[in-house]
């Protein structure tokens, strides 16, 4: 029974390797059809990714910044000056994120 179990492990073996290389082999076609067409290898889905981080750290800080200015000026009813004070921090925190995002490591004294 083993050795019946080691043939079939073998077979399946070499049917995955020529199912991998006609695979290759069909991207390849595929590539040189398209001429490249999207970045391969998940750098397209990198790049959206990273771009979607920067683009939701950059509005949340804006966000943030405004929420607590509207509502320090209903606090202490200095309308609209808190609200344009933070608006401001808000948007310096936000461009701040996206540096931090896009810095190379040394930029960032992260060594």
């Amino acid at each position: 029974m083993r050795a019946g179990k080691n043939e079939s492990d073998q077979e399946l073996r070499a049917r995955l390797e020529k199912l991998q290389t006609e695979l290759g082999k069909q991207e390849e076609e595929r590539r040189a059809e398209t001429g490249g067409g999207l970045p391969v290898g998940g750098s397209f889905g990198k790049a959206l990714s990273a771009g979607f981080t920067v683009l939701s750290e950059f509005v949340a800080a804006i966000l943030v910044g405004a929420l607590i200015g509207w509502q320090a000026d209903g606090w202490f009813g200095t309308k609209p000056w808190l609200l344009v004070l933070f608006l401001g921090l808000g948007v310096a925190a936000g461009f701040y994120n996206v540096f931090r995002f896009a810095a190379p490591k040394d930029a960032r004294g992260g060594g």
